[in-house]
This record gives C-alpha cells, sequence and structure tokens, in this order.
C-alpha cells in the first residue's frame, strides 16, 4: 500500500524524467517545433486517401453471423439493392392517361440507370390471361396515352386485385405508385452507388420538372447506402466548423489570452488532422458515425492543453517567468496528462470489441488523435509558450479574492463538502442506488430509417413512400422445399400459401410477396381464367409445367431468378412491414419461428435482410461491449493502481469512474426510456473520459499527503484548489463539445454526444461531492498547525 511515486518531491523518477524533457525541448525549441510539424505534415497528407463508405453494410462486420447469412441469401436468389421510385399526383387518382403515360416513360427509362438489372412497375407487369388453350404473358399496361378510360381503370382495378402489386407498387387507394429498380453493382469502385443515385436523381428531376402536377420520391436500399454517404459529409460540413469556433471561443473565455488561445488551437486541430490523415494512410472508411471523429478529437485534445497551460498561467500569476512556468507545469503535470490520455485510449480502444466497424473506426482514429494531442501538449504546446506573449497581472499572496469565479465556486464546493462530508456521502451514495435500479427499465429500440433527420434527403422520401404507398421496412424470407425441383410438390406449396396466408393476417404486415400466388394465377389462367380456380394445384407435373410455360414467356430482365433458387429446391418470400421497431421486429420474428415450429419444423425458412440486420445490431453490440468495458475498467484499474503506487486508491478510484455511467444510463431511462446503438459506445468512450478527472484530483491530493505532509482535510482543498477549476473547466468544455454532436445529422451520433455529455457532467458533480466525501472518510494522522488558506497560497506559490 506504499505511496513511493510521491515521495520526496521532484526527486523522484517521474518528476526527474518530466524535468528532464521540459530541459530538453526547451533547449531545443526550434527543433522540436521543425520536428513536431514535419512528422504533423507527413501524418496529414493520408487525409487525400480517405474514403467515405456509402453502404449500409458498413455497420456490419465480415464475421457478423447475420451479414453472412444474407451474403448466402444474395448468393441464392439475388442482391437487395433497389430503387423505389414512388409516383403520386398531386391531385385524382393514378387511373389517367398522363399519369401512367409518365409511369411508362420512366419506366423505360430506368433501364438505363448505371448498374440496373431489372425494373418493376405497373406498366411493365407482366399480366398473364388465357386464350383458349394459350398462356398470353403481356405487359399490364402499354400505350397508355392510347388507351380509353374505361380499359385503363380495367387495368388498374387488375392491378389492385394482384397480390404481388397491390400494398406494393400500387396504393390501395390508387393515390400512388412505383417503380421497383433493382440493382447489381460490380461493387469494385466506391463511387458505384453515388453514380447511380446521382443519375437515378436527375432522371426523376427531369420528370419532376416536365411534369410539375406529380411528386416523386425516391427511397429503397441504395438510397439508404447514399443517405450515409451524405450524412457523413453533412455532419462535417455542419458539426466541425460549430465545434471548432466555440472550442476557440471557450478557450479564450477561460484565459483571456490570444497567445494561449492560438496556441491550443494549433495542437488540438494538429490532432484532429493526424488522426484524419493516419486513417487515410492505413486505408480506414468513413461513416456517419466514425465520420463524428474529428469532433471528438477536438473537443478532448484540449484537454491536456488546458491543464499544461492552467498551470501555467497560476505560476506566471504568482511571479514565475516562462521558462520556469512552463518547466513546473510538464513537471506537476506529467504523470497525470499521461496517464489521462493512456486511459482515455484505451476507453475508446475498447470499440474494437464490437461488432460494428464504424464504431471500431472512431475509437482507432480517436485513440490516435488523442495520442497525439498528447505529444503535442508535451513538447510543441509548451515550446510555443515559451516564444508567445504570455501577459499574466501577478497578484500578490493571500488574496483569494484574486481567483477566478470558478475557483472560487470551486473551492465553495469543497468546503461545503468538507462541513457536510457523512451527508453529502449518504446522499451521492442513494442516488446512485437508486438510478442503478431505472437501468433494467431501459428500453433496446430504434427504427433503422429514422437514423437520418430531414437534413437528409432520404428521409424525407422514406416518409412520403411510408405514407402515400408501402412500407419502409423488409423481411427476406427463404423456405427450402428439401430437394431440387421440391418447389412444385403440392405440400411444399399448401405449406408456402400457408405462411404467406398467416403473414396477411399480421398487423404489422403491409405486403406479401410470395411465390404462391404466382401459381394460383397460372392455375386459374390455365383453366380459361375462372376465378373458382385461383388455388393451387394439386399436380406435381401440372405445378411444374406452370412454372416451365411461365418462364418461357417471360422477357429478358423479367425472369423468377430473384425468386427461385436455380434448382428450384426453395423460393424466396418479401414480407413488407409497416412503421415497425426494432423492438417490435424482433418479437414478430419469434412470432414467425413459433409459426415454423408448430406447422413445419423440417424445412423451416430463415429471415434476413436489413430490417433483420439492423433489428439485432444494438443487442449484439451491447454484448460484445460489456467485454470491452470489463477489459476496459480492469486495465485502468491496474493503471490506477500503479499510478498511485496504492492498491487501495486504485480500487478506490472505480467508485467514481462507474458511478456517473450508473446514474447516467439511469437518469436517460427516467428521462428518455428508450436508446439504440449509441448505448453500445458511450460506456466506453465515457469511461476512458471520466477517469482524467479522478487522476488528476487523486494524483494531487496523495502527493499533499505524502510530499506536503497535509491533513485529509487540507490535502482535499489542496488538490480541489490545484486542478478542480482546471478539472471543471475541461468538463465543461468537453460537455459543450460533445453537445454538439447532438446537432448531427445522424441519430447514433447525436445519441452518443447526448449521452456523453450527460455523462461527463454527472462525473463532475460526482468528482466534486461523492469522490472527496470517500476521500474525507480517511481519519486524520496528520496536523498541519497552520491556517489551510496559507497552507494553499504557499503551495500554489
Amino acid at each position: 500500500m506504499s505511496l513511493q511515486i510521491f515521495k520526496t518531491g521532484s526527486s523522484n523518477r517521474v518528476d526527474r524524467f518530466a524535468l528532464y524533457w521540459a530541459e530538453v525541448i526547451l533547449k531545443y525549441r526550434w527543433l522540436t517545433i521543425i520536428i513536431s510539424l514535419s512528422l504533423c505534415a507527413v501524418l496529414t497528407a493520408g487525409i487525400t486517401k480517405l474514403d467515405v463508405s456509402n453502404n449500409y453494410r458498413v455497420f456490419f462486420s465480415d464475421n457478423n453471423p447475420d451479414l453472412k447469412k444474407f451474403e448466402q441469401f444474395e448468393a441464392t436468389y439475388s442482391k437487395n439493392d433497389n430503387f423505389l421510385i414512388v409516383i403520386k399526383p398531386k391531385e385524382g387518382e393514378i387511373d389517367n392517361a398522363s399519369v401512367m403515360s409518365v409511369v411508362e416513360a420512366l419506366t423505360q427509362e430506368s433501364w438505363s440507370i448505371p448498374y440496373a438489372s431489372r425494373v418493376d412497375s405497373l406498366t411493365n407487369f407482366q399480366h398473364t390471361f388465357a386464350q383458349e388453350d394459350e398462356l398470353i404473358v403481356e405487359n399490364l399496361i402499354e400505350s397508355a396515352k392510347e388507351l380509353s378510360a374505361n380499359e385503363l381503370t380495367k387495368r388498374i382495378n387488375i392491378a389492385l386485385s394482384e397480390p404481388l402489386l397491390k400494398g406494393r407498387l400500387i396504393a390501395l387507394d390508387k393515390k400512388a405508385t412505383g417503380i421497383n429498380i433493382t440493382l447489381q453493382y460490380p461493387n469494385i469502385k466506391l463511387s458505384e452507388v453515388p453514380e447511380s443515385l446521382n443519375y437515378t436523381r436527375e432522371l426523376v428531376n427531369k420528370f419532376k420538372s416536365d411534369n410539375p402536377n406529380i411528386d416523386f420520391a425516391i427511397t429503397g436500399v441504395s438510397a439508404l447506402n447514399g443517405a450515409f454517404a451524405e450524412a457523413t459529409v453533412t455532419d462535417a460540413k455542419t458539426l466541425f466548423g460549430p465545434m471548432f469556433l466555440l472550442l476557440v471561443f471557450i478557450t479564450w473565455l477561460i484565459f483571456r489570452s490570444i497567445s494561449a488561445t492560438i496556441a491550443t488551437v494549433i495542437v488540438i486541430n494538429l490532432a484532429t488532422m493526424v488522426a484524419m490523415g493516419v486513417a487515410g494512410w492505413t486505408g480506414l472508411t468513413v461513416s456517419p458515425f466514425s465520420g463524428s471523429a474529428p469532433v471528438v478529437i477536438l473537443t478532448l485534445a484540449i484537454a491536456d492543453s488546458i491543464h499544461i497551460l492552467m498551470t501555467v498561467m497560476q505560476r506566471l500569476k504568482y511571479g514565475d517567468n516562462k521558462i520556469a512556468a512552463v518547466t513546473e507545469s510538464i513537471k506537476v503535470n506529467f504523470l497525470a496528462v499521461s496517464i489521462t490520455s493512456l486511459t482515455t485510449i484505451i476507453g475508446f480502444l475498447a470499440l474494437n470489441f464490437s461488432d460494428a466497424p464504424p464504431f471500431n473506426v472512431l475509437g482507432n482514429i480517436s485513440a490516435v488523435g488523442i495520442a497525439t494531442a498528447w505529444l503535442l501538449s508535451l513538447t510543441l504546446f509548451p515550446v510555443m509558450l515559451t516564444l508567445l506573449p504570455l501577459t499574466v497581472k501577478k497578484s500578490a499572496q493571500h488574496k483569494q479574492q484574486n481567483n477566478s469565479l470558478l475557483q472560487q465556486l470551486v473551492m465553495k464546493v469543497t468546503e461545503f463538502v468538507i462541513k457536510h462530508t457523512k451527508k453529502t456521502l449518504v446522499i451521492s451514495t442513494l442516488v446512485t442506488i437508486a438510478l442503478l435500479s431505472a437501468i433494467p427499465m431501459i428500453n433496446l429500440d430504434d427504427q433503422w430509417i429514422e437514423y437520418f433527420d430531414h437534413r437528409v434527403e432520404f428521409r424525407g422520401d422514406a416518409e412520403f413512400a411510408r405514407d402515400n404507398l408501402t412500407g419502409l421496412y423488409l423481411l427476406e424470407y427463404s423456405v427450402p422445399s428439401g430437394k431440387a425441383g421440391g418447389i412444385s410438390e403440392p405440400e411444399y406449396l399448401h405449406r408456402l400459401a400457408q405462411f404467406t396466408q398467416w403473414l396477411r393476417e399480421q398487423h404489422q404486415v403491409r405486403h406479401v410477396y410470395s411465390y404462391s400466388d404466382i401459381i394460383k394465377r397460372l392455375n386459374k389462367n390455365m383453366h380459361g381464367d375462372n376465378q373458382a380456380y385461383y388455388r393451387l394445384t394439386d399436380n406435381r407435373e401440372l405445378a411444374a409445367q406452370y412454372l416451365l410455360l411461365y418462364e418461357m414467356s417471360l422477357p429478358f430482365g423479367l425472369d423468377t431468378n430473384d425468386r427461385i433458387d436455380i434448382d428450384k429446391s426453395s423460393t424466396r418470400v418479401t414480407i413488407t412491414l409497416d412503421d415497425i421497431t426494432t423492438k417490435e421486429t424482433r418479437h414478430f420474428l419469434t412470432e414467425i419461428d413459433n409459426w415454423w415450429q408448430a406447422n413445419n419444423r423440417q424445412n423451416q425458412g430463415y429471415a434476413t435482410g436489413a430490417t433483420y440486420l439492423f433489428s439485432f445490431i444494438s443487442e449484439r453490440n451491447i454484448i460484445d461491449m460489456i467485454g470491452g468495458n470489463l477489459v476496459a475498467v480492469c486495465l485502468i484499474a491496474i493503471i490506477m493502481m500503479f499510478t498511485l503506487q496504492s492498491i487501495r486508491y486504485g480500487l478506490l478510484s472505480l467508485i467514481p469512474n462507474i458511478a456517473p455511467l450508473i446514474i447516467t444510463f439511469g437518469l436517460w431511462s427516467l428521462l428518455v426510456g428508450q436508446v439504440g446503438m449509441a448505448a453500445a459506445t458511450v460506456s466506453a468512450t465515457s469511461l476512458g473520459i471520466i477517469v482524467d478527472n479522478t487522476v488528476h484530483l487523486l494524483t494531487k491530493y496523495l502527493r499533499a499527503l505524502t510530499e506536503q505532509k497535509l491533513t485529509t482535510e487540507d490535502a482535499v482543498r489542496y488538490a480541489y484548489h490545484t486542478v478542480g477549476t482546471a478539472v471543471a473547466a475541461n468538463a465543461i468544455i468537453l460537455t459543450i463539445g460533445f453537445s454538439v454532436l447532438a446537432l448531427s445529422s445522424f441519430k447514433i451520433t447525436a445519441e452518443m454526444g447526448i449521452l456523453t455529455s450527460l455523462a461527463i457532467l454527472v462525473a463532475l458533480i460526482v468528482d466534486f461531492f461523492l469522490l472527496p466525501s470517500i476521500l474525507l472518510t480517511r481519519p486524520n494522522t496528520q496536523t498541519s498547525g497552520e491556517d489551510h488558506e496559507n497552507i494553499l497560497t504557499q503551495q500554489a506559490a
């Protein structure tokens, strides 16, 4: 339980090393500047190699079993990438020649969209009917302008009676229709999705300008992918600038020094650029979530500089020259800023336990930025402070009124806790326990369409499609028969039809696309279009012949390969859902599994698709991050024990480090009640940040106990007098900085920013009330014999 690291002041190894470090960089100031800036320039050059992701699959690692199942599904049928163009006349219904001629023309031109492999709409729907003994397959609507009103209405009514169309490509109220474009990307270059999306938008905009009486919207998986890239760019434009200006203003407000502000801004900017440059050099891909890294680094990089600068200003205030002030600041802060940087890095690196690559990327980029900020704060930053003009009004000793308002407030809080130690400890403990009990009530839920706010075009278009045509959330099912050609077996077809009918009876379901409906229609066609035969055939050979005849009649690009696997052993069922949350989706998937268990355990299908993937990612990441958080907590505890040279204080430090997270999630549970994917990141990132305050306060507290031989109460006063203001200032800056992320156009980033801001603010309260009340439970084994105010002033001087 010894505290050897704090023996005999500057004679200990850390202080000696810090003094040697300061001597070297200040002796070779210009060399330090040249080396620092040169290295930063080389690393920053990697920014030109940064890639921006435009695929929602970036949230799923290559080892994600759900993604592997989805890839297996796509290999069996076809890829799921698509655009859905929604068309709605501003007045009236779609059953008029002018509207349907627009649909027909846009359908034809949509084949020219880059990477388009299939286009489906009302006009080219392969309508089947009988003509004597012959099966006729033709476009449902052709040459719309030439059709009479009665004929057009008749064909629209056919569409409304077709299970494959109603609620999918035609609204039940006949006020909207859609064109679905399936795309096959070669996945050779990242520009494929933007190229296709831009072309589609230009095409739709041309039709918009020519048809002002019609509204258009673009949604679908490829539009979703484009939204991820657009959200990244939007955040880069809207978050970085305000954050930068805010940090400049706050730094100036705290120190009222242009030189100090300039030096600080240079460090945080270099740290940010180096981190993004390293990301480019190492081939990392930036997505909306990891794209918040520059703002995170800007916010965190300032912490070390604030502590260094605060001590420098204090020493100048008490009469030191700049060289002496900077040297003393490096000596006093070297260990603390090194440990706080290390613990923050550990917190962010813990994000590598997440199964979502954007979390990994954010953690790694931020870790590089924090490491860079630490190195610059101990090299370039102190050198700049000695070269730039720093003027501070010197204060007379014993005049506490010269302290800043923030420092006066810090000391008032400290005295309050000293006076009411037991009450503060009891109340803080009870509040923490009460909020801990509220955490299980948090609802892990979200809707992935709502990841984007309305600044991203996709969000508005998606809501337009939902409100006027069809649902946005698709579940895909592969239903196996168990053998090649088995999809023509009557037993399989009847089971598939039962499954389809059961799905349509569920309140969450907007539309079901099933192969069984095609066979029913063909059976009716081959019986003279007698409605009584709109049912499945019990003859296997007949079902196989229907399919063969149908496939031979289909034009190129509109075949059944996207619905039936190559050996005809399984078919694909697409379920379109109404507005549904991830929690509701998980419950619905359980109901489907139960249906299969009750009806056909042997040939049970499997679910997949984007909706499926996003429904489980929050839970998967939270489970993964539990391990990451445990590793981070253990490493931080070991570091704290080593740093403080005390098992007791190392373990004690866990209380003020973990309590803020408990309180934060407890408050979120009571105030909001729901959290999505952001929950997986906050505990790890916040933990690394929260530890910073504890390190600074405990190192100063133990220094006072061992070096200054102060009583417990005076040691607490000393710690909060020397670093309390810097801790408070940093917490304020970090809280405001992460609050800026709430302005993100991407919900996960915004929630992460709000939760982290709340955690930092709570941590500040914990560090000023719970931590000192715990420290004050230590009995006074030493006596100072002096007035505590005089001690603080003398030690500061």
